[in-house]
C-alpha cells in the first residue's frame, strides 16, 4: 500500500512537472514575424520593435521576414504563415486586405478564413489632399467644384483600401474624377508639378510641404493629430468609415497561452515611447487594439468593403 501510495504521487509530481515544463516550453526556438511588404514602411519599423523585444523579453532569436509579393501584394506573405503549425513561432503582421478579402479571392491556402487577430496596433495617417491655392479647402467644395471641372486623381493602385474609399466616396456625392492614375511617389512634388490635382497619399509623405497643402480628409478611424482640423472620412459619410491598418495575427489553433505570450510583449512596445515617437513623426495612428475589440472590426470592416464594392460597381 505504502509503495503504491507513493509511487501515485511520484507521478503525480512528474506530471506536474511536465506540465510546467510544456508551458514554458514557449518559446524555445527562434520565432518570426512576417511582414508581406519591402522593408521601411511603418509597419516593418513597428513590427522589428515588438520582434526586439520579444527577443529580449524571452531569450530567443525573434527577427522580421520580408515577404513581398510583387503582383501578388501581401498574399504571398500570408500563405506562409497560413500553412505554418499553429504554435505560435510563425506570426503574420499583416494589413487589413489579408483578414478581411484573403479568403475571399480564390486562393486555396488562405480559404476558408485561417487567422485570428492577436491585435491591431496601426492606423496608417492616409489623406486625400490637394494644393494650398486649389480652388476648394473641404470635400464638398471639391465635390462641387469636380461636378463642372476634370480633376485628376492620384493613388497608390485601385487595390488599396485608401483609393476605393477615394473612389466610393465620388460616387456617393455624385462626381466623377476627370482622371485617376497609380504613382510611385505621392509627395509635395506631384501636387507642384501638376501631375495630380488630388493625392491619396499619407501624411509623412507631404509633411516637408504640409504648409503649402491642403488636407481634405483623412481616411482614419480618428483625426490625425498632426492635422486636427480635417476631418475623417467616416465623419463625412459613415457608409465609408474604414481605415488601412496592421495588426498581428496566428493562424487558428494556436494555444491560448502562447497568445498571451505574444500579446504581452507587443501591447508593451506599442504603447513604448520610442513607438509613439513613430506616431508623432509621421501622424501614424499607434495603439493596441485587443484580439476581440479587432475580430469585431474585421466582421464590421467585411461589411464595409462589400458595400463599397457595390458602389463601385454601379
Amino acid at each position: 500500500m505504502f509503495k503504491s501510495t507513493l509511487l501515485k504521487g511520484a507521478l503525480a509530481s512528474v506530471m506536474i512537472l511536465m506540465g510546467g515544463a510544456a508551458y514554458a516550453e514557449y518559446p524555445e526556438k527562434p520565432v518570426n514575424f512576417i511582414v508581406p511588404w519591402p522593408p521601411g514602411d511603418l509597419e516593418d519599423v513597428l513590427t522589428r520593435m515588438i520582434a526586439e523585444d520579444f527577443q529580449a523579453e524571452y531569450n530567443v532569436p525573434a527577427a522580421v521576414v520580408n515577404k513581398p509579393g510583387g503582383g501578388g501584394g501581401p498574399f504571398p506573405g500570408a500563405i506562409e504563415v497560413a500553412t505554418s503549425p499553429a504554435d505560435g513561432y510563425t506570426i503574420g503582421s499583416f494589413v487589413i486586405g489579408v483578414p478581411v478579402v484573403g479568403h475571399q479571392i480564390d486562393i486555396p491556402e488562405l480559404t476558408p478564413e485561417k487567422f485570428d487577430p492577436l491585435g491591431i496596433f496601426l492606423t496608417y495617417p492616409f489623406v486625400i489632399a490637394t494644393s494650398g491655392d486649389a480652388p476648394y479647402s473641404s470635400m464638398e467644395e471639391l465635390a462641387a467644384y469636380a461636378k463642372e471641372n476634370d480633376v485628376a486623381l492620384g493613388h497608390f493602385g485601385d487595390v488599396l483600401t485608401p483609393t476605393q474609399v477615394t473612389k466610393a466616396y465620388a460616387k456617393n456625392a455624385g462626381f466623377e474624377w476627370g482622371s485617376d492614375a497609380a504613382f510611385d511617389a505621392l509627395d509635395c512634388n506631384t501636387l507642384a508639378s501638376g501631375d495630380a490635382d488630388v493625392i491619396n497619399t499619407t501624411l509623412q509623405l507631404i509633411l516637408p510641404c504640409l504648409d503649402k497643402v491642403k488636407v481634405l480628409t483623412a481616411i482614419t478611424d480618428e483625426r490625425i493629430p498632426l492635422v486636427p482640423d480635417a476631418p475623417t472620412i467616416g465623419e463625412l459619410d459613415p457608409t465609408l468609415n474604414i481605415a488601412l491598418w496592421n495588426g498581428l495575427f496566428v493562424v487558428k489553433d494556436t494555444p491560448q497561452d502562447v497568445r498571451e505570450k505574444i500579446i504581452a510583449v507587443a501591447k508593451k512596445t506599442v504603447m513604448s515611447e520610442r513607438a509613439q515617437a513613430v506616431a508623432k513623426e509621421t501622424g501614424a495612428l499607434v495603439y493596441w487594439q485587443d484580439a476581440d475589440e479587432s475580430a469585431a472590426r474585421i466582421a464590421k470592416d467585411i461589411e464595409t468593403v462589400a458595400h463599397i464594392g457595390e458602389i463601385l460597381e454601379q
